[in-house]
C-alpha cells in the first residue's frame, strides 16, 4: 500500500483526531495502529520552495531586464527602438500575450501539477497584455488625458480571458483594473481635485468596496460566477476596509496641508464608524459561519483598535508604559484566543 505524503501539522491532527477514535471506542486498536501507518510525514515542503523558486525567478528576471537596459549597446538600441511606432509594438506585444496564454493553457492540460511554472508563463502573458494596452492608449492618444479609458479596457479584456481560461490570476488583474479605472476616472471627472462628490479617495474606495461585495453577494448563486466568487469577494472586503483604515486616519481630508493642521481627536467618529463595520461582519461572519467575513471582521478590528491607540497616546505616554499596556493588551488577546481554540478542540 503506498502511503499519503502529508505534512507535519495534518499529522498531527490526524494522530489527534485517530487518538480520540480511539479513546471513545469507535475504532479498534488494530484498526487504530493501521491507520498511523497508512501516511507518513514529508521531509521538507516542496510545494513551498516551488511557490517561491518561480516568483524570485520572475523578480530575478526583471532585476536582469533592467541591468541589461543600462548596457551601452542595448541603450542605443533602445534609442532605435523608441522611434517604433506604438501601434506596431502594441500589435507584438498582443502577439506575444497570445502566445503565453496559449501555452499556459496546454501546460495546464499537459502538467496540470506543475500549478506554479503554470501560473508564471501566464502572468507574463499578463504583463505583456498590459504592455498591448499601454501602447495602444499611446497610439490613440489625442492628448485628452482621459487614460481612465485603458483601465476600463484592461477590464474588459482581463475578465473576459480570465473567464474563458477559467484563470482566477487573470481575474484578480481584472479587479485590480476595476479599482484602478474607478479611481482615476473620478479623479478625471473632478480635473484631479481633491473631492469627488464632496469625497475624498479613501471614501470613494469605501463605497466602491459596498458596491463590490454587494454584487458578490447578488451573483453568489450564479453558476459562471461561482468559480471567482471568493477571490472577488476578498478582493471587496480588502478594497473597502483598507479604505475604511485610512478613512480612520485621514477622514475625509484629500488635502495633507489641511489634515496637518487638525487633531487626530476631531476624527473619532470615522474610528468609531471603521470599528462599527468591522464588529458587523464579525458577528455576520459568526452567524452565518462565513469564515472570510468573521476574519476580516476580527483582523481589521484589531487593526483599528491599535492604530487609534498609538494615534492618540504615542505622543502623551511614557515609553515604558506604552509598550507595557501593548504588550498586556496582546498577552490578553492571546490568551483568550488559546481558551477559544481549546474549546474547539475538546468539542471536535
Amino acid at each position: 500500500m503506498t502511503k499519503l505524503n502529508i505534512d507535519k501539522a495534518e499529522s498531527e491532527f490526524l494522530n489527534k483526531t485517530i487518538a480520540h477514535w480511539e479513546k471513545e471506542n469507535l475504532v479498534s486498536d488494530e484498526q487504530a495502529e493501521n491507520l498511523r501507518t497508512s501516511y507518513e510525514v514529508k521531509g521538507f515542503d516542496w510545494m513551498r520552495l516551488a511557490k517561491y523558486s518561480f516568483w524570485i525567478a520572475l523578480i530575478c528576471g526583471g532585476a536582469s531586464f533592467a541591468f541589461l537596459i543600462v548596457n551601452d549597446a542595448v541603450v542605443n538600441w533602445l534609442k532605435h527602438l523608441y522611434y517604433t511606432p506604438d501601434i506596431v509594438i502594441s500589435i507584438i506585444s498582443a502577439i506575444a500575450a497570445a502566445l503565453l496564454f496559449y501555452w499556459g493553457r496546454r501546460r495546464e492540460r499537459i502538467y496540470p501539477e506543475m500549478i506554479f511554472s503554470n501560473e508564471a508563463v501566464i502572468f507574463t502573458g499578463i504583463l505583456f497584455t498590459a504592455c498591448c494596452i499601454a501602447y495602444l492608449g499611446k497610439a490613440l492618444d489625442r492628448g485628452s488625458g482621459h487614460y481612465s479609458l485603458l483601465f476600463l479596457l484592461s477590464v474588459f479584456v482581463y475578465g473576459f480571458l480570465g473567464w474563458r481560461m477559467r484563470s482566477r490570476l487573470i481575474w484578480l488583474f481584472a479587479l485590480v483594473s476595476l479599482g484602478s479605472w474607478f479611481g482615476t476616472e473620478t479623479g478625471f471627472q473632478t480635473h484631479w481635485t481633491d473631492y469627488f462628490l464632496g469625497m475624498n479617495y479613501p471614501l470613494r474606495f469605501v463605497l466602491f468596496g459596498v458596491v463590490l461585495v454587494s454584487a458578490c453577494a447578488v451573483l453568489k448563486k450564479r453558476k459562471w460566477f461561482a468559480y471567482f466568487w471568493e477571490h472577488t469577494y476578498v478582493s471587496g472586503l480588502l478594497y473597502l476596509f483598507m479604505s475604511l483604515w485610512l478613512l480612520s486616519i485621514f477622514g475625509n481630508y484629500g488635502n495633507l496641508d489641511k489634515w496637518y493642521q487638525i487633531k487626530q481627536i476631531s476624527l473619532y467618529y470615522w474610528g468609531i464608524i471603521s470599528m462599527g463595520v468591522a464588529g458587523l461582519f464579525l458577528l455576520y461572519g459568526l452567524k452565518t459561519k462565513d469564515d472570510i467575513a468573521r476574519e476580516f471582521g476580527i483582523t481589521f478590528l484589531i487593526i483599528f483598535i491599535y492604530t487609534k491607540y498609538f494615534e492618540y497616546f504615542w505622543d502623551n505616554t511614557n515609553r515604558t508604559i506604552f509598550f507595557a499596556i501593548l504588550a498586556g493588551s496582546f498577552w490578553l488577546i492571546g490568551r483568550k484566543a488559546e481558551k477559544i481554540w481549546n474549546l474547539k478542540s475538546r468539542n471536535s
